[in-house]
């Protein structure tokens, strides 16, 4: 067997929608998702940037947040519907290294992002009178800076890994993306090293973040206790239960897909799980974000309302 960084396989293959029954109405039903993915994202970077009410921390990490959603899915949805037209499921291995390192990139950079979120809520709520001097801008373009960097070495370290393993035999990768758990299991060569750093640096961008996050909001529940008037109660809950709701889908979904037992769950259920928070759940923020939101929805107004001017000139 040959070792090192060749490979005996030159591409792979990918899960395609011809698998699926309805085929053509899951194409067309992606691509609406993708659509809107984009246009929400964007629409929520805009009205972040062009409203000043909305230069504050929690509205930077969420403009980030949407910029992330933007190239997560932009990551393995083309690709796919590429496939789906073009009737070839096959992809480089290059391409599919490639597609991996922006995959883990994203999503790791998904996870730091809702833990910094998490955080600048903690820090609004449970210490209010300080929020203006920790909060400051420095401290939220560290953060960013942190979750941008620290993600992106997270996926070079494991792309790297990667090229050192030798794939031979079954190349088919039932997702319909380089997912890196199925390419370590296709793999013919040790992957110990690649297994001990998912487990490491895995932990440090995707598990350690979320017990941040329960951390936070065990501080912020028991904050609300403690407040006497029920519309003191409800506004909290406003402010944080956006957030909330994309912690749940998006720490909910990757939980059931690797973290629950392979033997409770068949393929297409793991492929149900990957679908929501690769695909539904980048769709879903913008929505979460916005219909609960009377500022969000304000600067969307004023958007929509300049749009309209200019369309008129």
């Amino acid at each position: 067997m040959e070792e090192g960084n060749q490979s005996e396989v030159s591409e792979f293959i990918l899960l395609d929608l011809s698998n699926q029954p309805e085929q053509k109405l899951l194409f067309f039903l992606f691509l609406l998702m993708y659509l809107i993915t984009g246009l929400g994202n964007l629409l929520i970077m805009l009205a972040t940037n062009s409203d000043s009410h909305l230069h504050t921390p929690m509205y930077f990490f969420l403009s980030n947040l949407s910029l992330v959603d933007i190239c997560f899915t932009s990551t393995t949805i083309p690709k796919m519907l590429n496939n789906h037209i073009s009737k070839n499921r096959t992809i480089p291995y290059t391409g599919c290294l490639t597609q991996a390192f922006f995959f883990i990139w994203f999503g790791g950079n998904n996870s730091l992002l809702l833990a910094s979120m998490a955080y600048d809520r903690y820090v609004a709520i449970c210490n209010p009178l300080h929020y203006s001097t920790v909060m400051t801008q420095r401290v939220c373009a560290i953060l960013v800076l942190i979750s941008w960097s620290w993600s992106y070495s997270n996926a070079l370290v494991h792309t790297i890994l990667l090229t050192q393993l030798s794939f031979c035999g079954h190349k088919e990768i039932p997702q319909f993306f380089c997912d890196l758990s199925s390419l370590l299991k296709l793999a013919c060569s040790d992957t110990f090293i690649n297994d001990l750093m998912v487990y490491t640096m895995g932990a440090l961008t995707t598990f350690l973040p979320f017990i941040g996050i329960l951390i936070s909001y065990a501080h912020i529940f028991m904050a609300v206790m403690k407040i006497s008037s029920v519309s003191g109660k409800q506004k909290v809950f406003s402010t944080c239960g956006s957030h909330l709701t994309v912690v749940c889908l998006f720490y909910g979904t990757i939980i059931g897909v690797y973290f629950s037992p392979t033997s409770t769950h068949t393929a297409q259920q793991d492929t149900a799980a990957t679908v929501m928070y690769t695909v539904v759940t980048p769709m879903l923020n913008p929505f979460i974000y916005s219909l609960r939101n009377k500022d969000m929805k304000g600067a969307l107004g004023k958007l929509f309302g300049a749009y309209r001017s200019l369309s008129l000139l």
